[in-house]
């Protein structure tokens, strides 16, 4: 087996590593912003080769998971408030535009395509989104910590549920008319 280097590997991947990085140096901290995590692929020389609007492309859309994709369609990152980022976990909304029936998008490096020396963040990840999972707070994105897609989401489940009501005439002539059987 050859091993990665540090240039072979995907942005996404670097930007996962970064993430976690962070994580591990900051339990007690929910998310992180895009300069925290710039900042650690710059210590770390993941940002090696690598151009600074690929790097944004991925941290804006490519790798977050509830934000619509322009092309990546990774689940990576998770963003519970503007502009902060964290590691995807189970549970964590997914926009409906990543959801790929035959091919699961990815969540996590591939152990061969990192180096040797951060394979241990992938078993600590694997401990650390079941633990915070579990004790996941309410504003992460899945208030229940169970749901998976904006299809299992039951209010948005009742988009489109009272179009039958107005469907013979324009909304704002419905709202006109129920305003006037009011007086």
């Amino acid at each position: 087996m050859v091993l990665a280097a540090v240039e072979e590997m995907l942005i996404a991947d670097r930007l996962w590593i970064a993430t976690a990085l962070l994580h591990q140096a900051h339990p007690m901290s929910e998310s992180f912003t895009k300069v925290e995590i710039r900042k650690i692929l710059n210590e770390k020389g993941l940002d090696e080769g690598v151009k600074e609007g690929s790097i944004n492309a991925h941290l804006k859309e490519h790798c977050v998971a509830n934000v619509p994709p322009s092309s990546g369609k990774y689940r990576m990152l998770f963003e519970p408030a503007p502009g902060k980022l964290r590691l995807f976990r189970p549970g964590d909304l997914t926009h409906p535009a990543r959801v790929q029936p035959r091919k699961p998008s990815k969540t996590i490096p591939r152990r061969e395509e990192i180096p040797s020396k951060y394979w241990p963040l992938l078993d600590w990840y694997a401990d650390w989104s079941i633990s915070s999972c579990s004790s996941s707070p309410p504003d992460s994105g899945s208030p229940s910590g169970s749901t998976t897609s904006y299809e299992d989401d039951p209010l948005i489940r009742l988009i489109g549920s009272g179009k039958h009501i107005w469907a013979d005439e324009h909304a704002d002539e419905y709202v006109e008319n129920l305003r006037r059987e009011d007086i």
